[in-house]
């Protein structure tokens, strides 16, 4: 009975006490990692589809053909290997895991939507399929970009190979870049939706953020260019261009939200220690009119002046 009213009361403003929202915390980890380990378990049962997949992109760019050193167009060329007893089955666990990461982002960002939906009105809430349709093209965008520009950032790579040197490329050192970043694309590709879900729950205005412009843009370049292995202007243009042009319709949509909200309340905008402007005029509660000037006894039309005895208004 004291539990359910606790919860009446927490539902009730989105409020509830630090340790609340530690045990809210480790509820939604919880039934994200499940997530995550049973699309894990799933995907073990395709590891061979899976490897095959991950392993074309730089097969297909870098791999070498018949032994040969170098490719037909004189480029490096690298065998991909398998080193250790263990390592193919630690393999294994990174392929399984990175699918179970990308497949289970539906699950993930919508437990990330519960943990912050108590801070926003009820109105507000009805967003959740929003934020977790939106969320969830955004990362595999990311992900799927980070694919498609492997074979580029390989050729890169293998350029600084000697001219009598053979490369040997251990595909679990393939697989740590692959996660790095399919991992690394895809929350930068999330940024747009955590400004606007920062906007929605009152914490960040589309005046600050457009205000920020210029630094968000320096930012995410340099984010770019720590996240790209390589480093070279044409792979962190790939990364920062998309991030760009997705922070612009995330202001789009804050500039449109903070619209709304001065619509709908006019004192939306103020800060918490400004004062919106009062307004005094009377108005008529319950059918009763406000009162207005009231007429002046004959006697207070002098101002009182000659009625005054001893000082006072009257006699008594």
């Amino acid at each position: 009975m004291l539990k359910s009213a606790r919860k009446q009361e927490k539902d009730a403003e989105g409020r509830m006490p630090l340790n609340e929202h530690l045990r809210e915390l480790r509820n939604r980890l919880l039934k994200a990692v499940l997530a995550i380990m049973v699309i894990t378990v799933v995907a073990a049962f395709y590891y061979k589809d899976l490897i095959d997949f991950m392993l074309k992109p730089i097969l297909d760019s870098v791999g070498c053909v018949d032994g040969a050193r170098r490719q037909v167009n004189g480029r490096p060329c690298a065998d991909m290997t398998v080193n250790g007893l263990i390592a193919p089955f630690s393999i294994a666990l990174k392929v399984s895991l990175v699918a179970g990461v990308v497949l289970s982002t539906p699950v993930w960002l919508y437990q990330l939507w519960a943990f912050l939906a108590p801070g926003l009105h009820r109105h507000e809430k009805r967003y959740a399929l929003s934020f977790v349709g939106a969320g969830v093209p955004l990362f595999l965008a990311g992900a799927v970009l980070a694919y498609k520009i492997l074979p580029q950032t390989a050729q890169i790579l293998l350029e600084f190979t000697p001219d009598d040197a053979r490369n040997l490329l251990p595909v679990d050192e393939y697989l740590d870049l692959v996660v790095r970043m399919v991992i690394v694309f895809g929350l930068a590709f999330e940024l747009p939706l955590l400004l606007v879900l920062l906007n929605f729950t009152g914490v960040l205005t589309a005046k600050r953020l457009a205000s920020w412009w210029r630094i968000m843009i320096v930012g995410i370049t340099l984010f770019a260019a720590f996240a790209t292995p390589t480093g070279d202007p044409l792979t962190m243009l790939s990364l920062a261009a998309p991030i760009v042009l997705l922070y612009f319709i995330a202001l789009g949509i804050c500039l449109l939200n903070d619209r709304r909200r001065r619509r709908n309340n006019p004192d939306a905008g103020l800060d918490d220690d400004e004062a919106s402007d009062l307004d005094l005029t009377p108005e008529s509660v319950g059918g009763i009119e406000p009162v207005g000037s009231v007429p002046m006894l004959p006697e207070q039309s002098d101002g009182g002046r000659n009625h005054r005895v001893n000082g006072y208004d009257d006699v008594t």
